[in-house]
């Protein structure tokens, strides 16, 4: 099946499809993580994007139910060097070519990724159609153009829960029978659960886990619930979620914030981190071509350590619009020095840029859990 790429500028790249025939649109970004295809394909942060993956052969170890990070895969299409057509893995209950069908997901394979990856780098993320059913190079390019540009939308109440639900220890997803997974981080926690409302803006499976292996329970709402309404469920902490997406037509969560801060602990990733410091009066802006991947090296001011960390964003909180009085920068980025935390000097709120949870990615981050837990109960007394 031939399959074409048509970005925006006018740069083509011809291969062989994959996955459902026909069509799909978006940004086009590149994620370096080596593993975890499943896991970035299900990450609902994705939404609205063509991801390329850097490693040059995906789809070898299968997929299967509990690497999912959500319901479904929230790409548009994937991009990749290598597919393969079998699975060799003793977890694989699906080959990722019939997963990426069943799921209406393009995949373009049999291209230069380095090519196309470092014409990216240059030139920044543009939009892009992959196509299996109009091979006519000049109309796909027409209908990248086309295509809503990511700045300015508000994609996070697009892929937010539209009602409430609740996850513990006792949710099928928890998967605490896994031995791949760690045990629960606090012991005897039963007697002490602490009540998390968390934020959807397009949250993944992981964060609940981590929340619930720390001893929380979690009540998770939709985007747009107001401040008023999560403070009347009597949260012992706040949480808010990675989404997709610009953060500032998101207006409706800063003012949520706002309405909470000083009155509960609040933990903020991703999204919830840019969103945390647009309530604090400061600005964001679009990075040339975002970070996507498992292995960002992020120091953290306040310990001096440097963690190697998961991202996915291509927004960030402008460091200079944020008021040095009132918050304290905690983490920098070591590539490219963008800000990836900060908390608040006198109340009780922090928030980072990157993936503590990772799935995929390392695990040098999950104490952000433990320092939320022990935020809440500092706060409860």
């Amino acid at each position: 099946m031939q399959a074409i790429l048509a970005l925006e500028d006018g740069r083509i790249f011809r291969g062989e499809g994959y996955g459902h025939p026909g069509e799909c649109q978006g940004e086009v970004v590149f994620n370096t993580s080596l593993t975890g295809y499943q896991e970035i394909a299900t990450d609902p942060s994705y939404a609205g994007q063509i991801v390329v993956l850097t490693n040059p052969q995906i789809g070898n170890y299968g997929t299967n139910q509990a690497d999912n990070e959500s319901a479904k895969p929230y790409i548009e299409g994937l991009i990749v060097r290598e597919f393969s057509a079998i699975s060799s893995n003793w977890r694989s209950e699906q080959v990722t070519d019939e997963y990426m069908e069943r799921y209406a997901v393009p995949v373009l394979a049999e291209i230069d990724t380095r090519a196309l990856v470092r014409h990216l780098r240059t030139n920044g993320v543009m939009r892009g159609v992959i196509s299996t059913a109009v091979l006519d190079a000049d109309t796909l390019v027409q209908r990248a153009r086309r295509i809503r540009k990511m700045d300015g939308t508000d994609l996070a109440k697009v892929v937010s829960t539209k009602t409430p639900y609740s996850f513990d220890e006792s949710d099928p997803r928890y998967q605490g029978e896994d031995p791949l997974l760690p045990s629960a981080l606090v012991q005897g926690a039963e007697d002490r659960k602490l009540h998390v409302v968390a934020y959807d803006f397009g949250i993944k499976q992981n964060i609940l886990r981590m929340l619930a292996r720390e001893g929380c329970r979690v009540t998770v709402v939709p985007a747009e619930t107001t401040g008023a309404d999560v403070m009347a469920l009597k949260p012992d902490g706040v949480f808010l979620s990675n989404g997709p997406g610009d953060p500032e037509p998101v207006d409706y969560a800063v003012k949520a914030i706002r309405d909470m801060m000083g009155r509960v602990p609040v933990f903020g990733i991703c999204l919830g981190h840019q969103l945390c410091g647009l309530a604090l009066g400061g600005r964001t802006y679009k990075l040339k071509f975002g970070h996507h991947g498992g292995n960002h090296p992020v120091r953290n001011n306040t310990t001096g350590k440097v963690e190697i960390t998961a991202h996915n964003h291509n927004f960030a909180v402008d460091p200079d619009s944020i008021n040095a009085n009132e918050v304290e920068l905690t983490h920098v980025d070591l590539n490219d020095q963008t800000l990836e935390g900060l908390r608040h000097k006198t109340l009780p709120l922090f928030s980072v840029q990157y993936h503590p949870e990772a799935a995929p990615g390392p695990h040098d981050s999950h104490y952000l859990f433990r320092d939320f837990r022990k935020m809440m109960e500092e706060w409860k007394g």
